[in-house]
């Protein structure tokens, strides 16, 4: 009696696709447009440079060692992460500096980050916004055995604006600073500064008025820890919505800005800052037409596909097509005026995520495709290698 084949996994049958035309792609996959992301990781590179600012590309967004050591490659000084396993990810993955821009107070997550800065040649940030923070932080090194040599470099978050994280410029922050240089294995490296909510705020003249307000709050921080005796180093922030803005405002040094590289649908919809680099849309969703009635078309790509919490996705190509809400598998293609035609069965839709980051996360790897996606081929398939690390 013969025994059935294992089933090939879908890893085994993305690296099948590597030298084929796009056509050779199953649907719905995760698609990056090479050529356009090429493009945007110089534009974003050039600009940094020019300016002579330190640029720490968010790595929370693709998830992918792959790309990170593209992006310090071409300029950048590390990466950043918003979660302790996105840390160690990319650390054992071979990036040798990576800043945790968020809060880790669960003596688990502390100790594994300890482990870490002890036995890998990375260096590690992370950013603190309270007295629990800095005495956690330090224990979990301490037990560890790290030893002065091997400082980690610890922010004190400002609030700038978004209301989330943070503390206010003044006493606060002058105290946690004290905390963080009264420990041997600590670095007080300056001040993270990151004003969320202004990135989709959709006008440029919003965009301005909110860095502006957060440029003042964070060179008042930086002003009362001078006049307390510490020197401040560096101040970090600034995302794609708004990094024309914090490096024009000379308060900021490094610019921690990430769907950059893949842009989405959400940032398309800000009016453009003038002087910013024009980055072009560089990941989709690949899919395929399912069904068609005389109202509307259905194809196969529905939320499990991509994430929906900045809208949803929008139509790249055909041309003159809405998608509408369909459940978890499907999606619902309409006409949006007259002269436009609905796909027939079959036929491949090619869609730009809401928001890259969550959709990302959805996926295992994702189809690097040069020469277009219109008649381009496969060159590689990209690892998300943080899929999942939430912890």
């Amino acid at each position: 009696m013969n025994t059935p084949p294992e089933p090939a996994s879908r890893w085994q049958i993305a690296r099948e696709w590597i030298g084929q035309g796009v056509a050779a792609i199953d649907t719905p996959t995760l698609v990056i447009d090479l050529d356009a992301m090429d493009r945007n990781l110089a534009r974003m590179a050039a600009f940094a440079s020019e300016r002579g600012l330190r640029l720490r590309p968010h790595a929370k967004m693709h998830k992918s060692v792959e790309l990170a050591r593209l992006q310090i490659a071409h300029g950048a000084v590390g990466v950043c992460v918003q979660k302790t396993e996105e840390a160690l990810v990319m650390a054992h993955g071979g990036v040798h500096d990576v800043l945790i821009t968020n809060e880790v107070l669960a003596p688990p997550k502390l100790r594994r980050l300890a482990q870490a800065v002890r036995h890998l040649p990375t260096r590690f940030g992370l950013v603190v916004d309270s007295a629990l923070g800095v005495e956690r932080l330090a224990d979990a090194l301490t037990d560890a055995g790290v030893r002065e040599e091997h400082k980690v470099d610890v922010y004190v978050e400002i609030d700038v604006g978004h209301g989330r994280c943070g503390v206010p410029p003044g006493e606060t922050a002058l105290v946690l600073a004290h905390r963080i240089l009264s420990n041997p294995v600590l670095h007080f490296a300056g001040l993270q500064a990151y004003h969320g909510s202004a990135q989709h705020r959709r006008t440029a003249a919003e965009r301005a008025q909110a860095i502006g307000e957060a440029a003042w709050t964070a060179a008042r921080a930086r002003e009362r820890l001078q006049a307390g005796g510490f020197s401040v180093p560096l101040i970090t922030g600034a995302g794609t919505g708004t990094f024309v803005l914090e490096s024009s405002s000379r308060v900021w040094g490094e610019l921690q800005a990430g769907s950059y590289l893949f842009m989405d649908a959400d940032y398309a919809l800000n009016e453009p800052a003038p002087q910013a680099p024009v980055f072009e849309h560089a990941l989709f969703v690949k899919s395929q037409v399912m069904s068609r009635s005389a109202q509307h078309a259905v194809c196969d790509a529905g939320h499990k596909s991509h994430a929906i919490d900045s809208g949803l996705p929008a139509v790249w190509f055909p041309g003159g097509l809405r998608y509408g809400n369909g459940g978890d598998e499907h999606g619902l293609l309409r006409t949006g005026g007259a002269g436009t035609a609905l796909p027939e069965p079959g036929e491949t839709v090619w869609l730009v995520p809401g928001h890259c980051d969550p959709t990302v996360n959805l996926h295992d790897f994702m189809v690097g495709v040069r020469g277009g996606l219109a008649a381009g081929h496969v060159e590689r398939i990209v690892s998300v290698d943080a899929r999942g690390a939430v912890w």
